[in-house]
């Protein structure tokens, strides 16, 4: 414990998070990226390729580019980030690829906005911090990009959220929202028994995001400064998560990571398909965990020590849907456990909870009232996404899951689809950590949910995986 506590006072031997919020390096307003100035594009040589840009060029945007490079008959056109290091990793990673090096747009935190108005692109994908999802997602829309991915949350606010619908439905181009869990393998075997009826009705659905992240938000590779009065930054020298995902934590109080759980519930539950989130309330507990991390590392009187984190340490968000059922969303970072994401799809002839691998099937399952072994059933039905590019999605990121949903992302561009998670999923799903905030400022009242398809919701049919 001696080894770790001066190992992390060496590395953080001065403070990044300031007493009333960390100084994000490359800070965001809430708000909509303004009309880009309309240029003239240079006339684009159409050779049959999907035209890839990528906003933000860090490990994440290293896990698409080799899964864009696996599937044939694409490029990458630009990329952009307003750090260096990304940058030249991301180039080296593509040289190794054996690729073509790809226009770099730096500069300023509104490169992004060049990069759009100089160059042609069928899909641009924001990999960047999570400020920037929905106004870079709005840009690209903007600025004539037909697809456009965008990772999760897709927003922080009911206000974005509304953003990705409106603009989208203005501009007739699409945002699709790259939760790669929706095509975890265990997940599309629960929807395709969902959907062919093993679990009967639905009722009820549990999810979450629960992962210890308190080495993330606390990086090694962060550097910290100390200012004399109080005032405690984060520097911009390293590249890490830590940068500005830290400052969350600090200044927020709710669910600020949902989707990871509750798209593939959502996706079980027919969410904007014939169904809807109608109300939602959240409570969270006290926070205490990444105070008791820098103490238990750091010592009492680490610069630290005497930051307020807001965000409790288990944040539980209950949703009412339109047909009935309840969904338990949970948010859990800043404690030592391991890793789940708490998955529960029950209906009125059984249920599937991923802790443990538990299936049971009434009158299906080998015993009454025993669980059956999940993998049992999930071999039986696995979804043809992951029979047929199995050895494909071998070694790819996440298990293989970012192969599969860029496949299908792909698929939807070239063969001018719908995308498998638009714009409705995007803001529904992204809405639950504005509005948890919200009930939890009101005591855990209930909010109501907005109708992001604005009554469409009711004759939509599924389109996800199919």
């Amino acid at each position: 414990m001696e080894n770790t506590r001066r190992s992390f006072i060496r590395k953080m031997a001065v403070a990044g998070i300031g007493a009333t919020g960390v100084a994000i390096s490359q800070a965001a307003e809430s708000k909509v990226v303004t009309e880009p100035q309309q240029k003239k594009k240079p006339a684009a040589k159409d050779d049959g390729s999907i035209r890839f840009g990528f906003i933000g060029s860090g490990s994440r945007c290293q896990t698409h580019i080799n899964s864009v490079n696996a599937i044939p008959g694409n490029k990458i056109v630009a990329i952009c980030d307003t750090q260096e290091g990304p940058i030249n990793r991301t180039l080296k990673h593509i040289s190794d690829l054996g690729l073509p090096a790809p226009k770099v747009y730096t500069g300023s935190e509104l490169a992004f906005e060049q990069m759009l108005n100089n160059e042609e692109f069928d899909a641009v994908i924001i990999a960047s911090p999570w400020e920037w999802h929905a106004p870079m997602a709005v840009a690209a829309m903007k600025a004539g990009v037909p697809y456009v991915g965008v990772e999760v949350s897709a927003a922080n606010t009911i206000e974005q959220c509304w953003d990705l619908v409106n603009v989208s439905e203005t501009t007739g181009n699409q945002v699709n929202i790259m939760e790669n869990v929706c095509y975890r393998r265990d997940c599309m075997a629960a929807l395709r028994m969902v959907r062919e009826g093993l679990f009967g009705e639905l009722l009820h659905g549990e999810c979450g995001y629960e992962h210890d992240l308190r080495s993330v938000k606390f990086n090694d590779g962060v550097n910290y400064s100390y200012k004399a009065g109080g005032e405690l930054r984060m520097g911009p020298t390293a590249f890490s998560e830590a940068q500005w995902r830290t400052q969350h934590s600090v200044t927020r109080n709710g669910d600020v990571y949902p989707t990871h759980g509750i798209g593939p519930v959502a996706n079980c539950l027919d969410i904007n398909r014939g169904n809807r989130f109608l109300s939602l309330s959240a409570f969270a507990t006290q926070s205490r965990g990444l105070h008791k991390f820098i103490v238990d590392n750091g010592g009492e009187h680490h610069p630290l020590a005497n930051v307020r984190f807001n965000l409790g340490d288990i944040v539980q968000s209950m949703i009412k849907c339109a047909n009935g059922q309840t969904v338990l969303v949970t948010h859990d970072t800043n404690s030592p456990r391991p890793y789940s994401l708490g998955f529960r799809i029950q209906g009125t002839d059984g249920l599937w909870m991923n802790d443990g691998d538990h299936i049971y099937i009434e009158k299906q399952s080998k015993t009454p009232h025993r669980w059956d072994n999940s993998d049992e059933w999930f071999k039986k039905y696995d979804h043809k996404l992951w029979s047929t590019l199995e050895e494909k999605a071998r070694g790819a990121g996440h298990g293989g899951m970012d192969y599969i949903m860029m496949y299908d992302f792909i698929d939807a561009i070239r063969n001018k689809k719908h995308v498998p998670m638009d714009c409705y999923d995007a803001a529904a799903w992204s809405a639950i950590s504005g509005l948890s905030e919200m009930s939890i400022a009101r005591g855990g009242a209930v909010v109501d949910f907005p109708d992001f398809t604005r009554g469409q919701w009711i004759h939509r049919k599924p389109v996800f995986a199919l």
